[in-house]
């Protein structure tokens, strides 16, 4: 079998009558985590349909356990054109897409998986339609005629296509397939628009595309979805959490970081548990109201840590013995919260505000204390993110 990194080297060395390397003409961004096994075959399919054209392959790997990360390394020495970005502590596709092409100089830049879905062959249509001068973003559609999801099951069908009515909330571009992560844009287009993108989840290009102030010139290329031959999906009901944070970030983002928003969300659920509990072991079950208090406290306080670990900061999620001392710490920081909403509503009704009006800002500056103090003790100070507010999590996957 022919080396690929020999390969990816003569494509991108200049010729003796060439005198001078050719220009870099497109970074491919490839996001990775555990996909060691289909590094090599997509190196090798790069070459052959990019055969002439000088660019580079920049995979940014989430850290990867089966090695992803060192295999590319090895590639990498013999081939220059063929590089890793390996992250720490920092997990998601969106984010991983930036950061590649925030490290490109190339003036076309594309994103596709590592997993070999996405057909390659188009490659070549997308760069010539970027060439042309006419489009900012060429985007690989498995929506338009020519174009298919291959053996997709028919709830991903569905999920994809729900993601689809769902960008039209966010976005005034009419795309066909607003889930693919299978694109080309200008390097141009991208400096643009990359200080307003979210960064959140799995799809970027909904993000690149809603952070445009502009109309955006867009081609699509039809392809159909592939099998995935090698690993596993990593599709899983993140994927659906975090499109929809990307959805409302947009959305509400101006005003108020989603992270906020979604911890304020969480402790609605915990009034409803709150109020259920309460009502069925005091009307209920007949215990005494002092002990149904208590129970029901306890069961929201049990909750509401459970949902923000596993939702609000899953990017910095506890398990084990940490979520045991976090749960701690999540109840007297809540319970210093619950001594500040009740002297401020009682002060309040106290200088003659109607008491459902101080009630409420007892629970507004509560909420505010409670975020705050939790996010920094429980689940540390927050990271530096594309935006301030915006989520940074999960790993690589497909609709």
């Amino acid at each position: 079998m022919r080396d690929p990194s020999n390969a990816i080297v003569e494509a991108n060395e200049p010729s003796a009558d060439q005198g001078e390397a050719r220009p870099l003409e497109v970074s491919i961004i490839v996001p990775t985590f555990n996909e060691r096994e289909n590094v090599i075959a997509l190196l090798q399919r790069l070459q052959t349909v990019l055969n002439g054209t000088v660019f580079e392959v920049v995979f940014v790997d989430d850290d990867s356990p089966d090695g992803t990360a060192e295999l590319i390394r090895q590639v990498a020495r013999t081939a220059p054109r063929v590089r890793v970005i390996q992250r720490i502590g920092r997990r998601g596709l969106a984010s991983a897409g930036l950061e590649g092409m925030l490290s490109s100089s190339a003036p076309c830049i594309a994103i596709m998986d590592a997993d070999l879905q996405h057909d390659e062959s188009i490659l070549p249509i997308m760069l010539e339609k970027i060439r042309s001068g006419m489009y900012d973003l060429v985007v690989g559609s498995r929506n338009v005629q020519g174009g298919g999801m291959g053996t997709f099951a028919p709830e991903r069908v569905a999920l994809s296509q729900l993601g689809r009515w769902v960008s039209k909330l966010i976005s005034r571009h009419e795309l066909s397939d607003p889930m693919s992560g299978y694109f080309m844009l200008t390097r141009d287009f991208f400096d643009e628009v990359m200080r307003r993108t979210t960064g959140v989840g799995f799809k970027i290009l909904l993000d690149l595309v809603a952070s445009s102030p502009r109309p955006v010139r867009v081609a699509e290329v039809p392809y159909v979805f592939r099998t995935r031959q090698h690993g596993e999906s990593k599709l899983d009901i993140n994927v659906g959490v975090e499109y929809l944070y990307l959805v409302s970030d947009k959305l509400v983002g101006r005003w108020l970081p989603i992270r906020f928003v979604v911890f304020c969300l969480v402790g609605l659920g915990g009034v409803a548990v709150y109020l259920g509990a309460l009502w069925a072991l005091y009307r209920g079950l007949g215990y005494s109201f002092s002990a149904a208090l208590i129970a029901a406290i306890l069961l929201a306080m049990v909750g509401n840590f459970a949902l923000n670990n596993m939702l609000t900061y899953r990017d910095r999620r506890r398990r084990g013995g940490r979520f045991v001392t976090g749960l701690l710490l999540f109840c007297a920081a809540c319970s210093v919260g619950s001594l500040s909403n009740y002297a401020v509503a009682k002060f309040l009704v106290a200088s003659g505000i109607w008491w459902p009006i101080a009630s409420l800002c007892g629970l507004a500056i509560a909420s505010v204390w409670n975020f705050g103090a939790t996010g920094i003790v429980i689940w540390g100070a927050p990271q530096r993110t594309t935006r301030p507010g915006s989520l940074n999590s999960g790993r690589n996957a497909s609709t």
